[in-house]
């Protein structure tokens, strides 16, 4: 199935992600995925494998995070029989495996400081040593990095390589969470319901405007794995039934979301009044400049979409 074909949705900062993803797998440039748990970083990628030239290729992926450190290095670049104790043979690494093709790093801020002075020299010379040999390996694999934490955070703490942020950096794809694309829940639900209608082989159930006004309300933490979830539950439990609110588990009815009103804005206008042109190309480079230049990022800190903080940078002429 076309990866591209299960990211549904239809809000702006939404498909201005699927209008850069679309570019961007045409290349074979270096690609970091951002967003919270949830939000389909790994389908993004394997969308950007297959519209790629390496399509037909191998797609290796690999989940930092339940990565041992004792055989991290292994994993990722191989060893030679006997490197170490349990090395009864040689093992080809990720990378190697992933030659000619892509290797998807999940949560790679998980891997340690050394390791990722490794993967820095990778990236840099497409060159790879495993554990034990004493000669490099050259390896042409194209790299798609996935994080849901924040590396600029992580390398204010010394937990991740400035260094290795910028190379693993070229192309950033920030997927929004679902609380911020909230116009998209009805149409998930639709795809979804129907998806796991047709796998189990049971009738479709239809939701009330209640249901789909209580769905639409709530934060979902869980972003859309959690949305898909729940659909695939009511499908099982209810199979061809009319889904009222009464019939969507009660956690769903807690976390509404809720805009509370804002009572410290932070900002008093003076007597005096402002310049609101100044004041709002000082807030565009702070933003800019906090972000490193992600203009995906500095929109979110900004509170308006992707599209209107690139037409204000164009429109003050702004170069940072």
């Amino acid at each position: 199935m076309d990866a591209f074909k299960s990211l549904i949705g239809r809000s702006p900062n939404f498909q201005s992600l699927l209008r850069s993803a679309h570019v961007i797998a045409g290349t074979d440039v270096t690609v970091l995925i951002t967003g919270e748990t949830g939000t389909g970083k790994e389908v993004i990628a394997n969308a950007l494998q297959q519209h790629s030239p390496r399509a037909s290729k191998p797609f290796i992926t690999l989940n930092c995070a339940a990565l041992p450190e004792s055989i991290a290095e292994s994993e990722l670049f191989g060893h030679t029989k006997g490197s170490f104790t349990g090395a009864v043979s040689n093992q080809t690494g990720k990378l190697q495996a992933a030659h000619n093709g892509t290797l998807f790093l999940d949560e790679v801020d998980s891997l340690s400081l050394p390791l990722q002075a490794k993967l820095l020299r990778f990236l840099e010379t497409g060159e790879c040593q495993p554990v034990g040999q004493t000669q490099t390996q050259t390896v042409n694999a194209r790299i798609i990095a996935a994080t849901n934490s924040s590396l600029q955070a992580k390398i204010k703490s010394g937990e991740f390589r400035q260094d290795l942020y910028f190379r693993l950096n070229v192309v950033p794809l920030q997927i929004p969470p679902l609380r911020e694309r909230n116009s998209d829940v009805t149409c998930l639900v639709k795809y979804f319901i129907d998806i796991f209608s047709k796998q189990h082989q049971l009738d479709a159930p239809q939701f009330t405007k209640a249901a789909i006004k209580l769905l639409l309300s709530y934060s979902w933490p869980g972003n859309v794995r959690e949305l898909r979830n729940l659909c695939e539950r009511l499908v099982i439990f209810l199979p061809g039934k009319t889904i009222e609110p009464t019939n969507i588990p009660v956690e769903y009815h807690s976390n509404p979301k809720i805009k509370q009103p804002n009572t410290d804005i932070g900002f008093t206008l003076p007597d005096s009044g402002i310049n609101l042109e100044s004041l709002e190309i000082d807030l565009i480079n702070q933003a800019l400049i906090r972000t490193n230049g992600n203009r995906s990022q500095s929109a979110r800190l900004l509170g308006m979409t992707r599209d209107t903080l690139l037409y204000r940078i164009q429109k003050y002429s702004i170069t940072a």
